[in-house]
């Protein structure tokens, strides 16, 4: 494999390298990520590595023993505090209060103790050792020796599973045998609150946020987050109990863990129960060749403001269910459970394991933070990590909701619902912003905007747009037309008002429509005039909210008249908006012949990326924004995102020109931006460009690129390695979003190194297997009764239930060698060079 491990960055500027990992420590496997050697060196990113979680819950990869940790973490999506943003000068609109996710009691400490010495991994001699996270079963599991200082031999083997059928439960295991010497074991289970109490053993870059100035990282607390409502643990039992109440936000959360002791050995039993510490410990008197294993279950259980003692309730309900069912078909139902996922959601890259292995990490990484969200949304981070303070952002609905609305269709809705229950607050925000209709916050958990800088933050008012996108796109996939008639439609009508509102006509040579004042996707350019994929996406938004609204008024009066009832919508809206999409001004270059990313763009200078030290990288740790906005530099894609998104209102030449200008300046900082890349060079033709940006987002956690995977899963990466996949080289498009019929399209872009390509796509509940090879595409339905038609490059082919079909190809699209120029030197239309600068204070 090539793919640059230098950071971010412009990647096809940096020189190919070999496969990133270190496959004497993280070995090929095609269904599995494994470690045979323990490091201290980047624990932070195993810890995220390892994560296993529901959508829901979920456990960081720390240690059982927890003794070596970069952040000890457990996240239940949503379960956050508030804290007032303060603003050095004030202004009427800014967002007010803060929200950040709240690190739970953690319920994976099991410690042990051989003849009173502590195994601690960081010192611990290990002549054996191995972890695993095995994607067919949803399983941790981690196998060692270690040999204690006393030389005795001790073999201990622990699994991790937060099932996906029981949303609210941890299923623990924690074995120890001892290989040649009988010993005294203690094993100390606990649940401990480490959001309030000071880290044992912090290492490097440990904690929440600190005193970082990385915008990436959460807030920290300089108060008491948790407040303990009660704490118990039973001396008949074992079952250990907390409860808390958040200080601020007023959430409430409820824990029991269960423990069940397997020991042929004679042992004795503890336990003891604080407000931030409950445990239980054994002391056995082991022999060797004897396993003693501990069954630890754990519930969990969050709300709103229900007080703590009724969700422990729930969470000994959850475990008597789980009792009564038996350890052994919860890992069933998991193993189950992902087979039927796999069969939906795999994408095959047949004779790469090293590639396929990472593809599947990353699409389990997105079920982790997506599966069971019900009633949240899906965070930038998923339930792996702090970073971004557990926001969700518009990541989800571009990069991430393609993924579920097309092999996992009731989490897409879920998701959607999810934005839906937030539309007063939505409304309330845009009225504060003097807007009718609804803006979407850019940034939240608990649907109020909590983005303190606006220049980047709220100026971003395409989230309506990307929110009305994902709509259509799953309505269109799914062919719901129940939700999008009951609910889903006051999305569209609440967006497109706030589009019609925000923007104005002005008459020139020809009357168009405007948007000012706003940032596209690229946060280094901000708040700025008719940027493109602003426009792109507004024209999309409203002419879909007009045609769903007269179609919905033709089909189902009933509903329409509801509607009108729940929005107030007037009878000439729709053709206002329809009228307002029709004369959006969408920029354009006639003398460069590109696509402007905004109506003054050009008119800057080009920061000259290839000089730029990569120590300066990411820009934003290291230049002031006013610094970055008066450059033409892109942290991640802008104008070519547009032209993905939107391929059909853009023409092939206009693409491969707006591509060859946008990529050479695009930093790649952010890590949303290599896989749209990788998408667009494919299409245009640069196979190569596209296969390097493809293995870069592939990589992004993997292999650490942007050196902040510590901080938890980049999950609209994880998202947007299925689109690369898909419809980059698969040729995967929807089109017709817009105001006709929906209609799907395959023109593949299959890299020369590969074979061949196999991806599902659920379409109406039919599931489609596609598989691209270089002369040749086959569709097959694999579940269903179809039928499906597809567009194949201009050729309308239908696939039943029958057979597969099988199409040839004549090529996989135009090839170009190299990569775009940088086109620092060239002239604009007033004769002017537009020249290339580093920035300095010397």
């Amino acid at each position: 494999m090539n793919v640059p491990t230098d950071g971010p960055g412009p990647s096809h500027h940096a020189p190919p390298v070999a496969d990133p990992l270190d496959r004497s420590r993280f070995p090929v496997d095609e269904w599995r990520l494994t470690e045979t050697r323990f490091d201290c060196d980047d624990v932070g990113v195993t810890e995220s590595l390892f994560t296993v979680g529901n959508g829901y819950l979920g456990l960081r990869g720390n240690l059982s023993e927890s003794r070596d940790a970069h952040l000890d973490g457990t996240f239940v999506n949503g379960f956050h505090e508030t804290w007032p943003i303060s603003h050095a000068e004030e202004a009427y609109g800014f967002a007010r209060v803060g929200q950040t996710i709240v690190n739970v009691p953690d319920p994976k400490v099991i410690r042990l103790y051989v003849d009173d010495e502590p195994l601690h991994l960081s010192v611990a001699d290990l002549p054996e050792y191995e972890r695993s996270l095995d994607f067919r079963t949803g399983v941790l599991t981690r196998d060692l020796i270690w040999r204690t200082p006393g030389g005795k031999r001790v073999r201990v083997r622990s699994t991790r599973m937060v099932p996906l059928e029981q949303r609210h439960l941890a299923v623990m295991t924690f074995e120890v045998t001892l290989l040649d010497h009988r010993a005294s074991l203690a094993i100390s289970s606990q649940l401990l609150n480490r959001q309030d109490i000071e880290p044992e053993a912090p290492m490097a870059g440990a904690g929440i946020g600190g005193g970082s100035t990385d915008p990436r990282k959460a807030e920290s607390f300089d108060r008491r987050v948790l407040v303990p409502r009660l704490h118990a643990a039973d001396p008949e039992t074992a079952r250990l109990k907390l409860g808390y109440r958040t200080a601020e936000s007023g959430m409430t959360i409820g824990v029991v863990a269960d423990h069940t002791l397997e020991s042929p050995a004679p042992y004795s039993m503890s336990v003891h129960a604080e407000d931030d510490m409950a445990k239980v410990i054994y002391q056995i008197n082991a022999e060797p060749g004897v396993p003693v294993k501990l069954t630890k279950l754990v519930s969990f259980h969050t709300a709103e403001s229900i007080p703590p003692r009724e969700l422990i309730d729930r969470c000994e309900r959850t475990l008597a269910r789980t009792h009564h069912e038996g350890v052994a078909h919860q890992y069933a139902a998991q193993e189950a459970w992902l087979t039927a996922f796999w069969e939906r959601a795999d994408v095959e890259v047949p004779g790469h394991p090293g590639i396929q292995q990472a593809i599947r990490w990353n699409l389990f990484s997105i079920l982790q933070a997506s599966a069971r969200a019900e009633g949240k949304g899906i965070a930038a981070k998923g339930v792996s990590g702090s970073g971004y303070g557990g926001h969700y952002f518009w990541d989800t609905e571009i990069y991430v909701m393609p993924f579920l609305t097309y092999t996992n269709p009731w989490a897409a809705r879920n998701a959607l619902r999810f934005r839906y229950t937030l539309l007063e607050n939505a409304r309330a925000r845009a009225r504060e912003l003097s807007q009718k209709g609804a803006l979407f916050p850019w940034r939240t958990i608990n649907g109020h905007e909590a983005s303190a800088y606006y220049a980047a933050g709220t100026a971003q008012y395409h989230i309506d747009a990307d929110i009305a996108y994902a709509l259509s796109q799953y309505v269109g996939a799914t062919g719901d037309d129940e939700f999008l008639s009951r609910e889903a439609i006051d999305i569209f009508v609440e967006t497109a008002r706030m589009w019609a509102d925000l923007g104005f006509w002005r008459d020139e040579t020809r009357r168009t429509f405007h948007i000012h004042g706003v940032t596209g996707p690229d946060e280094y350019t901000t708040v700025v005039n008719d940027n493109l994929y602003t426009n792109v996406l507004a024209r999309f938004n409203l002419r879909r909210a007009a045609r769903a609204v007269w179609e919905l008024e033709r089909n189902d009066p009933a509903a329409y008249a509801d509607m009108v009832r729940r929005t107030g919508l007037t009878a000439d809206e729709p053709q206002e908006w329809a009228d307002c999409a029709q004369g959006m001004l969408i920029p354009f270059d006639e003398y460069l012949g590109i696509h402007p990313q905004d109506i003054n763009f050009l008119e800057r200078e080009m920061w000259d990326l290839e000089n730029t030290p990569l120590e300066k990288r990411p820009l934003l740790l290291s230049y002031h924004p006013l610094v970055i906005y008066r450059f033409q530099v892109l942290k991640q894609a802008d104008v070519v995102l547009a032209l993905y998104l939107q391929g059909e209102e853009f023409t092939a030449e206009q693409k491969k020109a707006d591509f060859d200008y946008y990529d050479p300046i695009t930093t790649g900082d952010s890590t949303l931006s290599a896989v749209m890349q990788s998408i667009m060079a494919a299409e245009v033709g640069y196979h190569d460009l596209a296969l390097r940006y493809f293995l870069s987002g592939l990589f992004v956690d993997l292999a650490d690129r942007h050196h902040n995977t510590a901080d938890g899963v980049h999950v609209a990466s994880t998202g947007g390695v299925w689109s690369a996949l898909v419809a980059g080289f698969g040729g995967f498009r929807d089109i017709g979003t817009g105001a006709g019929e929906r209609q799907w399209q395959i023109d593949p872009r299959l890299p020369e190194r590969w074979e061949s390509l196999i991806y599902r796509v659920t379409l109406r509940g039919t599931r489609v297997r596609v598989t691209v090879r270089t002369e040749e595409l086959e569709l097959c339905i694999e579940q269903g009764d179809g039928p499906v038609t597809f567009d194949v490059r201009d050729e309308l082919v239908t696939v039943t239930a029958d057979g597969p079909v099988t199409v040839p190809l004549k090529h996989q699209g135009p090839r170009l060698e190299g990569e775009p120029p940088y086109p620092a030197g060239i002239q604009r239309a007033d004769g002017t060079v537009i020249s290339a600068i580093v920035p300095s204070g010397y």
